[in-house]
C-alpha cells in the first residue's frame, strides 16, 4: 500500500489506448500524426496572428491563447502515451502521475474558460457593436486571460492536493491512457468521498457555468442575427459563430460525459471512457486549427502571408 508518503519507486500502470498488441503499431502512428498536426496547426495560428497586425483584435487574441492552451493540453497526455506504446511499458511514476494530473487539469480548464470568453467576445461584437471597442479593450482582454490562468491553476492545485492523502493498494492499473481524477479515485483504497464531492461541485461548476454562459451568449447572438435585415449579413455572422459552436459541442459533450456521467469499472465502460477522453484531449485540439482557419478568410490570408514570408507588422 502507498499513501500520502509514497516513495519515489511507487508506480502506476496505465491501461493505455488499447490492450490488443496488434493495434499498438497503428495507434502509435495515428496518434503521432495527430499530435504533430495539432502542434503544427495551433503553432501556425499563433504565429500568423502574432505576425499580422490586422489580426491584433480581441477575437484573435483569445484564439491565439486557445491555440497555446491546446498545444500544452495535448502535450500533457499524448507524448507519454506514445512513449509507452513504443517502449511497450505502461508505467508512470507517482510524481509523474501527479504532475501530469495537475497540468492536464490546468490546461483543460483553460480551454473551457477560453471558449466561454470567446463566446462573450462574439456576444459583445454582434449584440453591442457600438460599445465593442470600449468593452473589449486590450487591458480588459489581458485581465480576462490572466484571470482564466489564475483560476485554472487554483482549481488544478485543489484537486491535486486532495489526491495526495489517498492510498493506493495492489490494484494500481489506471483505467485510462493518462492520469485523471476519476480513474485515480477508482483505484484508491482510501475513502474518496471528499474528492468525489469536490469533483462534483467544483468540477461541475468549472464545466457547467462556462457552458451555460456560452449557451446564453449564443441565444442572444442568434436572436440578434435574426433581426439583421441583410441575408448576407446574417450568413456572415452565422459563419463566424458556427465554427465556435462546433468546437463547443464536441468539447463540452465529451467532457460532460467523462466527468459528470461517471461509468463503472467494466471493460466496456473503460473503452467508452477512453474514447471520450481521446475526443476532448486529442481530437478537439486537432480540429481547432482547421475550423478556425479554413472557415475564416482573415485567418487563411494571414496563414498564406506567413508561409510566403510576407508578414504585416505594426507600422509597416
Amino acid at each position: 500500500m502507498a499513501g500520502g508518503n509514497q516513495t519515489d519507486g511507487f508506480e502506476f500502470l496505465l491501461w493505455g489506448l488499447s490492450e490488443r498488441p496488434e493495434q499498438q503499431h497503428f495507434l502509435f502512428l495515428l496518434f503521432l500524426c495527430m499530435y504533430v498536426i495539432t502542434v503544427a496547426g495551433n503553432l501556425l495560428i499563433v504565429l500568423a496572428i502574432g505576425a499580422d497586425v490586422r489580426l491584433h483584435t480581441p477575437m484573435y487574441f483569445f484564439l491565439s491563447s486557445l491555440s497555446c492552451a491546446d498545444i500544452l493540453f495535448t502535450s500533457t497526455t499524448v507524448p507519454k502515451a506514445l512513449v509507452n506504446i513504443q517502449t511497450q511499458s505502461r508505467s508512470i511514476s507517482y510524481a509523474g502521475c501527479l504532475a501530469q494530473l495537475y497540468f492536464f487539469l490546468t490546461f483543460g480548464d483553460m480551454d473551457i474558460f477560453l471558449l466561454a470568453t470567446m463566446a462573450y467576445d462574439r456576444y459583445v461584437a454582434i449584440c453591442l457593436p457600438l460599445h465593442y471597442t470600449m468593452i473589449m479593450s486590450l487591458r480588459r482582454c489581458t485581465f480576462m486571460v490572466t484571470a482564466c490562468w489564475a483560476l485554472t491553476n487554483l482549481v488544478a492545485m485543489t484537486h491535486t492536493f486532495l489526491i495526495l492523502p489517498l492510498s493506493f493498494c495492489s490494484k494500481k492499473i489506471i483505467p485510462d491512457f493518462f492520469c485523471d481524477l476519476g480513474p485515480l479515485m477508482k483505484i484508491s483504497c482510501s475513502d474518496t468521498r471528499v474528492n468525489e464531492l469536490v469533483l462534483l461541485f467544483l468540477g461541475g461548476a468549472v464545466i457547467l457555468i462556462p457552458f451555460l454562459l456560452i449557451l446564453v451568449s449564443y441565444v442572444r447572438i442568434v436572436s440578434a442575427i435574426l433581426r439583421v435585415p441583410s441575408a448576407q449579413g446574417r450568413l456572415k455572422a452565422f459563419s463566424t459563430c458556427g465554427s465556435h459552436l462546433a468546437v463547443v459541442a464536441l468539447f463540452f459533450g465529451t467532457v460532460i460525459r467523462a466527468y459528470l456521467c461517471p461509468s463503472n469499472s467494466s471493460s466496456n465502460s473503460v473503452v467508452e471512457d477512453t474514447a471520450a477522453a481521446v475526443m476532448y484531449t486529442v481530437v478537439t485540439p486537432l480540429l481547432n486549427p482547421f475550423i478556425y482557419s479554413l472557415r475564416n478568410k482573415d485567418m487563411k490570408g494571414a496563414l498564406v502571408r506567413l508561409l510566403r514570408g510576407k508578414t504585416c507588422w505594426r507600422g509597416q
